[in-house]
């Protein structure tokens, strides 16, 4: 997979991941709209894997008075984000680390975008878990990543709808193919069902699935 401190990786990642994730802006546009029902308009959000600044962009335009704190262990990453918010990075605290290192807050909500499924289920589990610890009862949070069936035939099928979307979105047959096989083969994806059931064992009420694009769930909840 990507290597986050390649500089080359780095200056490429907004495009490469347009190009694998349907409908990526409009997900940061929802994302932002299922965090407003419940944040107040002074609120103070966590980002989780906030590198490249892409959700911290839009959800800055969006709401003008939210604060963040952007988190990402990849320094290189964090940088692109500052780069990419302009202005805006002055609303933005920017933490190097992961998230057991963040502090308690209580936060407003919390969004992780594209993150959670480079975890394995335990320490995903371990991750939700601490967002929850961070957040204020009710809070939202907002969560998408690679999330299709796991096993046989299905497995396989996703993985050539979504090798299938790069190469419409212009990515070579064969580097496609190629980044299918890394995922089969390197990523711990989970099952949808699965994935919703750990929201529910981190901590969050009432979880609804509000984004399928191919391979790519989301789903928003709400902390006890």
């Amino acid at each position: 997979m990507t290597s986050f401190s390649d500089p080359v990786a780095v200056s490429g990642y907004a495009e490469r991941t347009e190009q694998l994730e349907p409908g990526l802006h409009h997900l940061h546009r929802m994302a932002g709209l299922l965090l407003a029902e419940r944040a107040a308009s002074d609120a103070h959000v966590l980002v989780l894997g906030a590198g490249g600044g892409m959700e911290l962009s839009v959800l800055s335009q969006m709401q003008p008075n939210w604060r963040f704190l952007g988190v990402d262990p990849s320094a290189a990453m964090l940088d692109l984000a500052r780069t990419r918010l302009g202005e805006a990075a002055s609303r933005v605290g920017f933490h190097e680390g992961y998230i057991d290192s963040v502090p308690d807050g209580p936060f407003d909500a919390a969004i992780c975008l594209l993150t959670l499924h480079f975890l394995p289920e335990p320490e995903r589990l371990k991750t939700l878990r601490a967002i929850a610890d961070r957040l204020k009862p009710g809070a939202p949070f907002v969560a998408a990543h690679y999330s299709f069936p796991t096993e046989g035939a299905d497995m396989d099928k996703w993985l050539m709808r979504n090798a299938a979307f790069a190469v419409a979105s212009g990515v070579p047959a064969a580097q496609a193919a190629n980044g299918a096989r890394a995922l089969k083969e390197r990523l711990p994806v989970l099952s949808p069902s699965r994935d919703e059931a750990l929201l529910g064992e981190a901590g969050f009420l009432d979880v609804e699935l509000f984004y399928a694009g191919l391979a790519f769930k989301g789903w928003v909840g709400y902390r006890k």
